[in-house]
C-alpha cells in the first residue's frame, strides 16, 4: 500500500480562486466559473474547503451549502494526479463532522451515475442512494445518483452509518 499524501484542509480563500477554478475546469464538463465561485465565498450559507499539498497549492476542494437543519454538498474535486489519496475522504470527513457539531437533519449530493468510485466513497461513509435526477448532468448526458446521510439529533443514524463514537 503506498503512503497517502500529506494535505492540510483549510477554508477556501480569494488567494485559491484561480487553482480551484483551474481544477473545475479540469474534473467536470460543465464547471463553476470563478465568478460563480466567488460568490460562493461571499454566501453565508456556504463553506468551501481546500486540501493543500506541502507546497499550498490546491490538491483538492470541496463546497458545503446548508439550509436549516440541511447539508447540501455541492462540489467535491481532487487533482487527477493528487487522486487514490484520500483527499476526498478527508475533506467530507470535515462536512461529515460540521453536520454532526451543528445537529444537521442530513447531507446530501447529486453524483454521476457512471462515478463508482465516488459513490464507493460516498457509500463507506455512510451514504446512501435515496433517489435518482434523469438527465441530471450534461455533456454527456446522464443520470445523477441522489446519495442522502441521515443525522438523529446531532448524531450518525444507525441506518446511514457508524454510531458518532464510532469513527
Amino acid at each position: 500500500m503506498r503512503e497517502q499524501m500529506h494535505v492540510r484542509i483549510v477554508p477556501m480563500t480569494g488567494d485559491h480562486l484561480d487553482e480551484v477554478a483551474e481544477l473545475e475546469r479540469i474534473r467536470f464538463t460543465t464547471p463553476w466559473s470563478r465568478n460563480m465561485l466567488v460568490e460562493e465565498l461571499q454566501n453565508d450559507c456556504a463553506a468551501f474547503l481546500v486540501a493543500l499539498d506541502d507546497e499550498d497549492h490546491v490538491a483538492g476542494y470541496a463546497g458545503l451549502l446548508v439550509v436549516l437543519d440541511e447539508g447540501y454538498i455541492t462540489n467535491v474535486a481532487v487533482r487527477p494526479e493528487c487522486r487514490r489519496n484520500g483527499i476526498a475522504q478527508k475533506l467530507l470527513q470535515v462536512f461529515l463532522d460540521f453536520a454532526q457539531a451543528h445537529k444537521l437533519a442530513f447531507l446530501t449530493l447529486e453524483v454521476r451515475a457512471s462515478n463508482y468510485g465516488a459513490i464507493a466513497l460516498y457509500g463507506s461513509r455512510g451514504f446512501r442512494s435515496v433517489g435518482r435526477r434523469k438527465n441530471y448532468y450534461e455533456h454527456p448526458k446522464e443520470d445523477a445518483i441522489i446519495m442522502t446521510k441521515e443525522f438523529t439529533d446531532g448524531t450518525e443514524d444507525p441506518d446511514t452509518g457508524a454510531a458518532a463514537d464510532g469513527l
